[in-house]
C-alpha cells in the first residue's frame, strides 16, 4: 500500500514547483563565455596555412580549393556533424581568422549534407 501513497505524493509536490522550461522561440538562455558552436572564419585574413586541418583529433576539418578576390587559396571545409567543439583548430590558427562562435540555431538539419559547411558559409 504504501508503494501506491509514496509516488502519488511526489507527483503532487512536483507539481507545485516553478517551471523552469524556456519557450525556445522566444526566450532564450544565457550562455557562458565558455560556450563553444558554430564556426567563423575570416576568409581575408587566412593564410591558408592547413595547421587547423592538421590539429583537429577527429579530421573534421579538410582543406579545399576556392576563388577570393586575390586568386585561388586553399580554406578549410569543416564537417560540424563529427566535430568536438575542442577549439584546438581556433588555438592554433596564427591570424586568429577561426573562431567559435556562440550560435547555436545553425546545427539544426534534417540532411547530414548540411553539416558540411565550406569557407564561403563560415563568414
Amino acid at each position: 500500500m504504501i508503494y501506491l501513497i509514496k509516488p502519488i505524493i511526489e507527483t503532487i509536490k512536483v507539481l507545485g514547483r516553478e517551471r523552469f522550461t524556456t519557450q525556445f522561440p522566444e526566450e532564450r538562455e544565457s550562455l557562458p563565455d565558455s560556450y563553444r558552436s558554430m564556426f567563423k572564419l575570416d576568409i581575408e585574413t587566412c593564410i591558408s596555412c592547413s595547421a587547423c586541418a592538421r590539429i583537429c583529433p577527429n579530421n573534421t576539418i579538410t582543406m579545399v580549393g576556392i576563388i577570393t578576390e586575390k586568386g585561388n587559396k586553399v580554406m578549410p571545409e569543416i564537417g560540424i556533424e563529427r566535430c568536438l567543439f575542442c577549439a584546438l583548430c581556433a588555438e592554433v590558427c596564427p591570424p586568429k581568422c577561426l573562431t567559435l562562435t556562440k550560435n547555436y540555431e545553425v546545427l539544426e538539419a534534417y540532411d547530414k549534407r548540411k553539416f558540411i559547411k565550406r569557407p564561403e558559409e563560415l563568414e
